[in-house]
């Protein structure tokens, strides 16, 4: 077991991990850490706590002080600084003709480095770019092309669902995403329709994933062999919420429906019927 304290350095971002030393540290205060960029101030998102050795990635970072009201006056201070900045940094663009659509600006906290984020079709030359940028701030310049999910996570949006997208709200990690997932949830294979307003699957889709997992385990899929109390079946299809499944009786091509309990599984394959037969039984059916 090892010490930490979990550090979030932009709201609803990435927790990492520093150690506390002798600091006991407690949740919703401010911190100066030691991190790769060089002294940054973050937000503690999780007080002094031990965790598993496996769950650290190790040399860890030291906290070097809790944060003084000077700290948190040189923070609002940059943040100031980068919105100035990104508005240099469009006009700069611009000048250059360069098709590239910049989002956001961040100093470090020693104000040792300003980086720039934006998106773009393809690779960008802003070579020159970090020159003029170089010459007006008179420090190290950094531009990072970020894909079209982080930049939903900058702008913010509104779902279909009709709340601010969870990337905004509240996920710290993108977690990947599969069309698997809409499959076994059964919603439709049109990606267009999964898509949230990245233009990606919905991260949402990956919520409840493990619950749909666990109940194919005991749910036929469509166009396997079952056997019912009235004899052998083939699915024609299910409702897994519900637990209940259509299926055309093996003898008299009758479709009926049955509670999932109540049948076996002999065959979870896609053998059983041809997708034109399963087709033509849904459009007789509906």
């Amino acid at each position: 077991m090892v010490e930490i304290v979990g550090i979030r350095f932009k709201k609803n971002c990435k927790t990492y991990y520093f150690a506390p030393g002798e600091l006991k540290i407690e949740k919703g205060q401010s911190v100066i850490v030691e991190t790769a960029r060089g002294m940054e101030l973050g937000d503690v998102v999780i007080g002094n706590r031990q965790v598993e050795d496996e769950k650290v990635l190790y040399p860890l970072k030291p906290v070097v002080r809790i944060a003084d009201e000077k700290d948190l006056k040189t923070l609002e201070e940059n943040q100031i600084k980068a919105k100035e900045a990104l508005e240099i940094c469009r006009a700069k663009a611009q000048k250059h003709n360069l098709d590239m659509t910049l989002l956001d600006a961040e100093y470090t906290f020693d104000r040792g480095k300003v980086l720039f984020y934006f998106t773009a079709e393809g690779r960008i030359d802003f070579r020159e770019l970090v020159k003029d940028l170089a010459a007006v701030f008179k420090t190290r310049i950094e531009l990072r092309q970020i894909g079209v999910r982080d930049e939903a996570k900058l702008i913010k949006g509104i779902g279909v669902c009709g709340r601010p997208f969870c990337c905004a709200s509240f996920l710290g990690d993108f977690q990947p995403v599969s069309l698997k997932m809409a499959k076994d949830q059964n919603l439709s294979l049109n990606s267009t329709k999964n898509s949230g307003g990245c233009g990606r699957l919905m991260c949402c889709l990956n919520f409840e994933q493990e619950n749909y997992e666990e109940l194919w385990k005991v749910t036929p899929r469509p166009k396997a062999l079952i056997k019912t109390p009235q004899g052998n079946a083939t699915v024609l299809d299910v409702n897994i919420l519900k637990g209940t499944l259509r299926a055309v009786m093996a003898t008299t091509k009758a479709v009926q429906q049955f509670d999932v309990k109540d049948i076996r599984i002999l065959k979870n394959a896609e053998a059983s019927i041809d997708d034109e037969t399963l087709a033509e039984l849904k459009k007789l059916e509906d």
